[in-house]
C-alpha cells in the first residue's frame, strides 16, 4: 500500500472511531478491551495520535515520550481526540517524503512507518470502538487487512520484545484464503519469533493434493481463514477463524502476543 492509501484509511478509520464512541457513549464497556471502556479507549488513541503527530511534525530524531492522558471526559474528550485526529492525518498528508524522524519498524521511509502504524493502530481501535455497540464490527479490507498482518507478524513479532516462544522449535503458518499472496511461516523457538511470507502462487502447477501436502507436512499448526478475520484474530479481537493442527499455539499466540504500551 502507498503512503497516500495508509493516510486516507487513518483519515477513514478515525472519524469512524469517533462516530461509534459518541454512539455508543464513553461509558460504554469496550468487549474487546477488558477492563476499558470508551473513554479509555478514545484517551488512548487520542494521546497515540498525538504522540505520533510530534514525531513528524517536530522531527523528533530519537525516542521522545507521549503527552499523557488528558483529563478530559464526554463530549469535551470525543472534541479533543477529533482535533488530534485532524492534525494527525493533515501532518501526515502534508509530510515531506524525506522527513527524518524517529520509527521503531522497518519501512522505506519514516513518513511511510508512522502512516502505516497509524492506519493499523486506529482501525483496530475502530472496532474497539464498534464493540462497545454490540454486534459485528464493519470488515475491514482485505488489502489492509493483509498488511496488518504482515506488519503485526514481521514487524511487531520480529523484535527481540515478542513473548511468542516455545521451548522446542515449532512452526505456525498464518493462510489467508482470500488472497493467493497471503501466507506467513512463522519459526517458533526460544528467541524472537522468525517469519517468512510465502507466495502459495509457486505451488499453482502441482495438484491440489501435492499442495495440501507442501503446505502442512512442516507445520504443526496453521490458522486460515479470511484475511479480515485473521487480522482481528491475530491482534486477539475475535476469534482464529480455523486451526488445524496443534490448537495449543493458537492458545499460546493468545496468551502471549499481545502488543502493549509502555
Amino acid at each position: 500500500m502507498e503512503i497516500r492509501e495508509f493516510v486516507e484509511t487513518l483519515d477513514r478509520e478515525g472519524r469512524s472511531l469517533a462516530t461509534a464512541a459518541e454512539k455508543a457513549g464513553v461509558d460504554a464497556e469496550v468487549a474487546t478491551c477488558a477492563g476499558w471502556q470508551v473513554r479509555d479507549l478514545v484517551r488512548h488513541t487520542g494521546m497515540v495520535h498525538r504522540w505520533a503527530t510530534a514525531f513528524v511534525a517536530e522531527g523528533h530524531t530519537s525516542y521522545h515520550p507521549d503527552g499523557g492522558l488528558p483529563d478530559l471526559d464526554h463530549d469535551e474528550l470525543l472534541i479533543w481526540f477529533r482535533d488530534g485526529h485532524r492534525r494527525l492525518v493533515d501532518t501526515l498528508a502534508g509530510a515531506s517524503p524525506d522527513v527524518r524522524c524517529w520509527s521503531f519498524l522497518p519501512a522505506p521511509s519514516p513518513l511511510a512507518f508512522w502512516a502505516r502504524r497509524q492506519a493499523h493502530e486506529t482501525t483496530v481501535h475502530r472496532v474497539d470502538a464498534e464493540s462497545a455497540l454490540g454486534g459485528e464490527p464493519t470488515l475491514v479490507a482485505p488489502g489492509l487487512a493483509v498488511d496488518g498482518i504482515d506488519e503485526l507478524l514481521r514487524g511487531f513479532h520480529g523484535r527481540d520484545r515478542s513473548k511468542v516462544r516455545t521451548e522446542e522449535p515449532r512452526v505456525l503458518r498464518v493462510r489467508a484464503t482470500d488472497r493467493t499472496d497471503a501466507v506467513w511461516t512463522v519459526r517458533l523457538s526460544s528467541g524472537p519469533p522468525v517469519t517468512e511470507r510465502g507466495d502459495r502462487a509457486n505451488t499453482e502447477t502441482k495438484s491440489d493434493a501435492e499442495s495440501d501436502a507442501g503446505r502442512s507436512a512442516d507445520v504443526d499448526c496453521e490458522l486460515t481463514g479470511p484475511a479480515a478475520g485473521l487480522y482481528l484474530a491475530l491482534w486477539n479481537r475475535a476469534p482464529f477463524p480455523a486451526v488445524t493442527g496443534d490448537a495449543s499455539l493458537a492458545t499460546l499466540w493468545r496468551e502471549k502476543s499481545a502488543i502493549t504500551w509502555s
